[in-house]
């Protein structure tokens, strides 16, 4: 017999449907589709770009809840040095650097130090909106941002073309990002024995493998990839720098992974998900197609985050060593 509750609880099923909703909204509103969904990508950018970085600490059992701190370093230095030097390209190097310091600095807490994951991400994310806070000066600006770079003929594809091959080089580069991590963390040697130290580390040890090396070098590497979120937002999104100008999207991006199953092909598409909740309420908000308070619709991402994590936290499996410090008998 056939079971339609297995269907309606598919995920394809509602890849399908969002598809098809897309294509009726593309034929009668080609422009507002195509400007909802390139913003949705663009939105989705950081949040992925945060979600890949807990997901490689997590899946190595080091929990990362430092990931707003990180971003919002990254993108405060990297804005220093574009402001300093003029060069967009070493400010986004500033910002990969502050992110894989901070993660250096997580990893000694949580490895070496074998502190409460949970503080040590704490004390990140206070240490940041402290140093940014003290030391912003308003009225800097830097001589530009991150351009949008089109590929050429692949722009003109229908819907397709405008939304995915005409964005600046930070998007680009997290779309190649997202499958390289899938490639790495599910076929090669490296991803066999990230995903074993997170879940059997003593099994792993006995094998020869160095817990310790593989938990720093993973939280380092996913800082970095905060560090590049970070940047995205002052050298590719804004253009400047606010206090708090991340505005959640490190607590959301642990939603996002979380809702991807610690997986970076399913951690993107929740980004885009989310993406979309972000540029849609914006839509509605400035489009004029209601008229309740802006409070409201605004709300719009925020509510879907507590919705997924209500929903699916207890669905998802997290690393079985996810949080416990290791020690060598």
């Amino acid at each position: 017999m056939f079971q339609w509750k297995k269907v309606f609880k598919s995920v394809w099923f509602f890849i399908f449907l969002i598809f098809l909703l897309i294509l009726w909204s593309y034929f009668h509103y080609p422009v507002v589709t195509v400007a909802v969904l390139a913003s949705a990508l663009r939105q989705s950018t950081p949040l992925a770009l945060g979600a890949l970085c807990g997901l490689i600490g997590e899946r190595s059992g080091v929990i990362n809840i430092g990931m707003e701190g990180q971003m919002l370093l990254s993108a405060f230095l990297g804005f220093l040095v574009s402001v300093w030097t003029g060069n967009l390209l070493f400010a986004v190097l500033a910002g990969v650097m502050t992110g894989a310091l901070t993660g250096l600095l997580l990893a000694f807490m949580s490895v070496t130090l074998r502190i409460d994951q949970i503080i040590g991400g704490t004390v990140i994310n206070i240490l940041a909106f402290g140093l940014t806070g003290y030391f912003y000066q308003v009225g800097l600006s830097t001589k530009g941002k991150l351009q949008p770079i089109s590929l050429g003929p692949l722009q003109d594809i229908p819907l397709l073309g405008p939304v995915l091959f005409n964005n600046p080089p930070i998007t680009y580069l997290t779309l190649l990002l997202v499958l390289v991590m899938h490639y790495l963390l599910f076929y090669t040697r490296w991803g066999l024995r990230t995903r074993a130290v997170g879940e059997h580390p003593r099994a792993v040890d006995t094998l020869g493998i160095n817990v310790f090396f593989m938990r720093y070098a993973n939280v380092v590497l996913g800082g970095a990839i905060a560090g590049l979120a970070g940047a995205f937002l002052t050298l590719e999104a804004v253009g400047s720098f606010e206090r708090g100008m991340t505005n959640g999207r490190g607590f959301v991006a642990l939603a996002v992974m979380i809702f991807g199953k610690w997986t970076p092909i399913g951690s993107w598409g929740a980004a885009l998900l989310f993406g979309f909740a972000i540029s849609l309420q914006t839509q509605l908000q400035f489009g004029g197609l209601i008229t309740i308070p802006h409070q409201f619709i605004g709300m719009l991402p925020y509510l879907l985050t507590v919705i997924v994590l209500a929903g699916f936290v207890g669905r998802a499996r997290p690393p079985a060593s996810i949080g416990m410090p290791y020690t060598k008998e």
